[in-house]
């Protein structure tokens, strides 16, 4: 198969600016709800082990405490961001934006 065969970038999305995708109109989703998840890391454990965890139990994850975390819509990385502190509460500061290509080719 040639590398244009196995792109999953439909014709369309290659050269649109950013926001604008042939005729849609994006202001019609503008009120859709999405689910935004921020994934610090992940862990397998054996059910024992998950038994085993009691309060003050420390769980290692898979990723360094410098490394961003990955912020997903509906299951779908977007971005990446860095854990900041604002008035006493949580945020992120995006770090990298995930490129429509690249989402696309995570679909696939």
């Amino acid at each position: 198969m040639s590398e244009e065969e196995t792109t999953a970038v439909p014709p369309e999305l290659e050269d649109a600016p950013s926001g604008a995708v042939g005729d849609i109109d994006l202001d019609m989703l503008m009120d859709v709800p999405v689910t935004m998840t921020v994934e610090v890391g992940r862990k397998s454990l054996a059910i024992k082990e998950l038994l085993s965890l009691t309060p003050g139990s420390v769980v290692s994850f898979d990723r360094s405490v410098t490394e961003p975390m990955d912020i997903m819509i509906n299951g779908t990385l977007v971005a990446r961001g860095e854990v900041v502190s604002a008035d006493g509460k949580f945020g992120l500061r995006l770090v990298d934006v995930v490129s429509p290509k690249e989402r696309l080719e995570q679909l696939g």
